[in-house]
């Protein structure tokens, strides 16, 4: 039982890391930028649920809306300030100026809130399920981030098919020049990519202090560097390739903190991510990219 247990744990947690991942690949994905302050804005979109829950008394929906809103607002801000300066410059530029935008929030943050951790109340109401004469127990917010991740993934998948400004997207992404030669506003779809992602991010953030109800200025750092481990590992701008990679991130750190160490789970899970890229550079469902000279 102990194997089902973790195996659910798991994939909780992997689900967590995936919907963070899919902020990180659409990102990069789009603009071919990784935006190291994500998992930043993870954190933020908690503590504005926690003070829309604790201070203001509102209902868990309302936190989560008001959330994903100050998250996408946020986003859009960020990519203007920061990354927008930056279109044409270095990678080695944009990834500073990214690890200083997350320093500013964690700053900010501790500036506004304080160092001290804070007991977060869990959005999820739905009770948990008891299974094989209460041997198993899967908990509500297991069921719902499994969920959550699983209709995010189909509806991202659907809406960069499908709408005009999911093929704008895809556009952007074979070749920006030629994407605005054909009538397509690159900077507008930029924004657009960095507001859908801050908002998946709020929504992760919330998730993640639900299962795991402690919420400091730091608490997004290492969910966001495994959640971008996870998109490099599925294969980073492949939608269902973050999931993936999410998934089987969290499985894989559960079964290593249970059956292995706890000190080395993390260790284990960077080093399963080195062997991956040595058999397959673009990751699991990744492609290869070729380019003409």
């Amino acid at each position: 039982m102990a194997f089902l247990t973790n195996l659910i744990n798991g994939l909780s947690l992997g689900s967590v890391y995936a919907i963070i991942a899919l902020g990180y690949t659409m990102v990069y994905g789009i603009a071919k930028m990784l935006n190291f302050a994500h998992g930043d804005v993870i954190m933020v979109g908690a503590y504005i649920a926690y003070i829309t829950m604790s201070s203001l008394g509102l209902p868990s929906f309302v936190a989560i809306i008001f959330a994903m809103i100050v998250c996408t607002v946020l986003g859009i801000v960020i990519e203007r300030l920061a990354y927008k300066p930056l279109r044409q410059a270095t990678s080695l530029a944009v990834l500073i100026t990214a690890i200083g935008v997350s320093y500013f929030l964690q700053n900010a943050a501790l500036l506004i809130f304080g160092s001290a951790p804070v007991s977060f109340r869990s959005v999820v109401k739905i009770p948990a399920l008891k299974l094989f004469g209460g041997e198993l127990i899967v908990t509500g917010e297991s069921m719902v981030t499994v969920i959550a991740c699983i209709i995010i993934m189909i509806a991202l998948t659907i809406f960069t098919k499908k709408s005009k400004m999911g093929k704008a997207m895809r556009a952007v992404s074979e070749d920006k020049g030629a994407a605005e030669l054909m009538g397509i506003n690159v900077n507008v779809t930029i924004s657009a990519t960095f507001a859908i992602g801050s908002a998946l991010a709020a929504i992760a953030g919330v998730l993640l202090c639900s299962a795991y109800p402690v919420l400091m200025p730091t608490t997004g750092s290492m969910p966001g560097i495994k959640a971008f481990t996870a998109a490099v590992f599925g294969g980073i701008g492949s939608i269902p390739g973050a999931m993936v990679g999410g998934l089987l991130l969290g499985v894989i750190e559960t079964f290593s903190k249970f059956y292995i160490s706890t000190e080395l789970s993390d260790a284990i899970v960077f080093a399963v991510l080195i062997i991956v890229l040595l058999v397959k550079p673009t990751g699991i469902l990744g492609k290869k990219i070729s380019e003409k000279v």
